[in-house]
C-alpha cells in the first residue's frame, strides 16, 4: 500500500471566507503532498509495506519517528478535508451524536468551549480532537502529527492547529480560526458517520 493524496471534496473556494483558496492550495497541494511523498519514501523497507494506513500509524509510533510523523499527518489530513464543508458548523447536530455530546461532554456549548480551548492551548504544532474511547466521547489534544489512534481511541473530529492551517487567513489568532472551524466549517454528518462506526 502506498500513500496517495486525495482530491479535496469541494472546490478551493468553497470554504471562503473562513478558509481561503490560498490556504487550501498551500495546505493540501504542498503540505499534505509532502507527507505523502516523504511517507512513501520512508515506507520502503520499513517492514510496514502492505499494511493499512491505520496499522502503519499505530505500528510506527515510538519505533520509526520519521515514518510515523508522515503517516500520522497523512491520516489526519485525509479526514481533515472531510471534516469541513461549505455552510457547515453550528449546533444543529445529528441526533445520536447530539445525545452522546449531551451525556458525555455536558452539552454542545461545553463541547464547543472545551474543544476550542484544547486547540488554543496546544503548545506549538498539533491537533485538538473529539474522539471515542471505551464507548464514550472525549476531548483531547496531541502534539505534531500524533492522533488518538495511538492512545487507544478513535478520532471522529480533529482540527489542525499547525500554523500552516490558519496563518494566511488569521495570522497568529488561533482562537479566531478555531471559532470559525467549529461555528462555520464542521461537517457534522461525516463526524456522525465516524461516530457510528466507532461505537
Amino acid at each position: 500500500m502506498s500513500f496517495e493524496l486525495p482530491e479535496l471534496p469541494y472546490a478551493y473556494e468553497a470554504l471562503q471566507p473562513f478558509m481561503s483558496r490560498e490556504t487550501l492550495e498551500f495546505h493540501h497541494d504542498k503540505h499534505h503532498q509532502a507527507y505523502v511523498t516523504n511517507g512513501n519514501n520512508l515506507l520502503k523497507d520499513s517492514g510496514f509495506e502492505g499494511q493499512s494506513l491505520e496499522d502503519v500509524v499505530k505500528g510506527s509510533f515510538g519505533k520509526n519517528p520519521g515514518l510515523f510523523n508522515n503517516a500520522g499527518q497523512h491520516y489526519n489530513h485525509i479526514h481533515f478535508w472531510k471534516w469541513m464543508k461549505k455552510a457547515g458548523g453550528g449546533n444543529k447536530l445529528p441526533g445520536k451524536l447530539q445525545a452522546a455530546i449531551d451525556s458525555d461532554l455536558g452539552g454542545y456549548d461545553k463541547f464547543r468551549t472545551d474543544f476550542m480551548a484544547a486547540g488554543a492551548t496546544q503548545f506549538g504544532s498539533g491537533w485538538c480532537w473529539l474522539a471515542v474511547k471505551g464507548g464514550k466521547l472525549m476531548i483531547t489534544k496531541t502534539p505534531n502529527g500524533e492522533n488518538p489512534l495511538v492512545h487507544g481511541a478513535t478520532p471522529i473530529l480533529g482540527c489542525d492547529v499547525w500554523e500552516h492551517s490558519y496563518y494566511i487567513d488569521y495570522r497568529n489568532a488561533r482562537p479566531k480560526y478555531l471559532e470559525a472551524f467549529v461555528d462555520s466549517l464542521v461537517n457534522w454528518e461525516y463526524v456522525e458517520e465516524l461516530f457510528e462506526a466507532a461505537m
